[in-house]
């Protein structure tokens, strides 16, 4: 299952779907392409905003700076990774400890 954790300005997304084989598997590659899209947006925007590193199984985001744009970009990116883990609630889970944009 992926697990996508949010609390102060942190996103952690860790764990494989386990939909399908892996290279098939269409929840880990939307949930892929939602991330990595969104990251990249917001470092083309402004490469100072954010960091985020990336492992086999693990990513994690820290929102270094609010900004409107860039609130719009993560804001997006969750909503988009719900809608997945409303379609698909066996493989992907969200789960919110704190506020993302509380100082």
């Amino acid at each position: 299952m992926i697990k996508v954790n949010i609390n102060n300005r942190q996103i952690t997304i860790t764990g494989h779907a386990d939909y399908a084989d892996y290279g098939k598997d269409i929840v880990c590659a939307s949930c892929s392409s939602i991330v990595i899209t969104s990251i990249n947006a917001a470092l083309r925007y402004d490469k100072n905003v954010l960091n985020y590193e990336e492992a086999e199984g693990r990513i994690f985001i820290n929102i270094l700076r609010d900004d409107e744009f860039v609130r719009i970009i993560i804001d997006n990116m969750l909503t988009m990774l719900e809608e997945l883990a409303l379609t698909y609630k066996k493989n992907i889970k969200i789960v919110k400890e704190g506020s993302l944009w509380t100082l």
